[in-house]
């Protein structure tokens, strides 16, 4: 009897071993369900653990597609930084012993215009470009030189000048940097080159000088209207390879010719590359405007009165075409390319402005190239 109810107990006790861990067992696998992740319900998406959530990825190049923050006023070109500084107008000699000169390449405009002699004078118009790069060889200015320069705003930079042109800067007050005058310490001369074509600047020392003069640093800037840089359409005109022009001597002549490759003007004088000192690049341009206007002799030295004001007519080369149109100038404004009474726009880059003389005619100037 006692072997019985031992082995009844045994059996008893053993399956109450079981169910019991059985309970255990069944409310481990319980919480382990719990833990689980669970799948997403229906139109929900579950982010990869091991990569960043769709909306937090961002293609490699999204920076280059975004819009430049800044335009620059006389380009049209996309800049880091506000293009708000005032324009320095430089007056870059342009005679054969002054070339190749330096530092045109980071120029916004460039005009060139007759000086005595029957040589050409460059103004360049520096505002959103150029540092320490060095500019020049600086030369003396006119009145019509003066003219141009302060249309943009700019302080006039210069050495030395004709009668006319010192009584205009004194009796007018004129804010310029003149080597012999006032400014010299922000000058150098190159012991490479022989004077008067050898002096030399750059855009960080002629602003210092301004500073150190007291001129404002900012100015109403000017600007013009420009195509978006994204903007691929052939512009309006008959087409046109490219412009020679000769301001007066037929031994002087500049030429402009299209690069279908980069879009821009490839510029040479008597038919070689004119080239940028500085870095040994051949200059280009944008956009090439040739404007005819009146002129006189004033002088038996030569020198010259040029009418930069009444307007008259013009011809815009860009993207391989050639618009006939004209020049205008209102009154405080700069000089501007319009075709039946409008504006057109400029391409992105840098624009010269080539006047030349009315006499004997406009066309007489210029041969487009075909």
């Amino acid at each position: 009897m006692n072997d019985t109810w031992s082995t009844g107990w045994r059996r008893l006790a053993g399956t109450l071993l079981c169910l019991t861990l059985s309970g255990a067992l069944l409310a481990a696998c319980t919480e382990k369900a719990a833990e689980a992740p669970q799948p997403p319900a229906a139109g929900e998406q579950e982010p990869a653990q091991d990569e960043p959530a769709p909306e937090e990825t961002a293609p490699p190049d999204a920076a280059e597609q975004e819009p430049a923050a800044y335009t620059a006023p006389l380009t049209g070109l996309p800049v880091e930084q506000p293009a708000d500084k005032r324009p320095l107008a430089v007056m870059i000699n342009n005679a054969p012993a002054a070339r190749p000169q330096s530092g045109l390449s980071q120029a916004d405009i460039v005009y060139e215009v007759l000086a005595e002699g029957g040589i050409t004078r460059l103004i360049g118009i520096f505002q959103s470009r150029g540092a320490e790069e060095t500019i020049g060889p600086i030369r003396s200015i006119r009145p019509y030189l003066i003219d141009l320069g302060e249309s943009y705003g700019g302080v006039l930079v210069h050495a030395g000048g004709s009668n006319d042109a010192y009584a205009i800067i004194q009796r007018q007050h004129k804010e310029d940097l003149d080597e012999i005058s006032n400014a010299g310490p922000y000058f150098w001369r190159d012991k490479s080159r022989k004077a008067p074509h050898n002096l030399y600047s750059s855009a960080d020392k002629l602003r210092e000088g301004a500073d150190k003069r007291g001129y404002a640093e900012h100015v109403e800037l000017k600007s013009y209207p420009f195509h978006n840089p994204a903007d691929d359409s052939v512009p309006e005109g008959e087409d046109a390879a490219g412009v020679d022009v000769t301001f007066l001597l037929q031994s002087y002549k500049v030429s402009y010719k299209y690069d279908t490759a980069t879009k821009l003007y490839q510029r040479f004088i008597n038919g070689k590359p004119h080239i940028d000192l500085n870095n040994n690049e051949q200059l280009t341009a944008a956009n090439v405007i040739v404007l005819g206007a009146d002129q006189k002799v004033l002088d038996d030295v030569g020198r010259l009165d040029i009418d930069v004001s009444s307007g008259g007519k013009a011809v815009l080369l860009q993207r391989g075409k050639v618009l006939e149109g004209k020049w205008v100038r209102a009154k405080g404004d700069v000089i501007r390319f319009v075709k039946d009474g409008q504006e057109v726009p400029l391409y992105p880059g840098t624009t010269y402005f080539n006047i030349v003389p009315n006499a004997p005619s406009f066309d007489s100037h210029l041969q487009l190239l075909k």
